[in-house]
């Protein structure tokens, strides 16, 4: 792919509110001292009207550049994250007041974070998910399995346009899980958005589990190309399961 680095204001450039130009003065230095910042393809996101972005999901420092990526694109970026946060003092208040989007987990009550982006969506905004929901516990961190509400966004708004985001460097920087943070020696950090998947085929059928199924993996199998690609390495055939893993490893501690 031939990679061209977007303008600011581009295309499209939405007015934020003051919250919105507070984390711009605060975020866009952070990542430019934390790690080397490489962001390419922004033209995919400097369109107008509504945008799912689709990411994959390193460290947890992978919001605050996606969230970066996606401002300089124009746009206002609406992300979804985990509801536990809102309960964060000061950061909580700060995403009630980017307009991020909270998701509960567990007992179906994600439906309501679903059900928020939906709407969002039809206003003609830019939301961002993670479609496995949580950081990859892939040993090589490739995109895992994706949860079927990657795919209820996409099918959910007539010609929406479906953007494969992908990141690299992060879990470097701040690893997964057990990691401490390792700002130095500074590490390349690649965001790269590719062009739109394509999803008019399932569009116009019955949007029943198979139709689901097939809209999430198309997506996170974009995502994960396009992660290999800016890794300039193979990527793996099957996604990575972590249900499957630990039958596969409690079978293997009982033999």
């Amino acid at each position: 792919m031939a990679w061209r680095r977007g303008s600011r204001r581009g295309p499209v450039f939405e007015k934020a509110n003051g919250w919105i130009r507070f984390c711009e003065c605060v975020f866009y230095p952070v990542t430019r001292i934390v790690g080397r910042r490489k962001m390419l393809g922004l033209e995919h996101l400097q369109v107008p009207g509504p945008v799912l972005a689709v990411g994959n999901h390193i460290s947890h420092l992978d919001p605050v550049y996606s969230a970066v990526f996606l401002r300089k694109s124009g746009r206002w970026p609406h992300i979804m994250a985990k509801a536990s946060l809102w309960k964060i003092p000061v950061v909580g208040p700060i995403l009630k007041a980017t307009q991020q989007i909270p998701v509960e987990r567990g007992g179906g009550r994600g439906q309501v974070g679903l059900d928020a982006a939906i709407e969002a969506l039809h206003e003609g905004k830019l939301v961002f998910i993670y479609p496995d929901g949580t950081i990859s516990r892939d040993p090589e961190h490739w995109p895992m399995r994706p949860r079927p509400g990657v795919a209820a966004l996409a099918l959910s708004v007539p010609d929406l346009r479906v953007v494969p985001v992908a990141i690299w460097g992060t879990q470097e920087i701040v690893p997964p899980y057990a990691g401490k943070f390792r700002p130095w020696p500074r590490k390349d950090v690649i965001v790269a958005a590719g062009p739109p998947v394509p999803l008019d085929d399932l569009r116009g059928m019955e949007h029943d589990t198979r139709v689901v199924r097939d809209a999430s993996i198309r997506i996170m199998t974009a995502v994960r190309d396009l992660l290999a690609e800016i890794r300039d390495e193979p990527a793996p055939v099957e996604f990575y399961d972590p249900k499957k893993a630990e039958r596969m490893a409690k079978r293997a501690a009982g033999s």
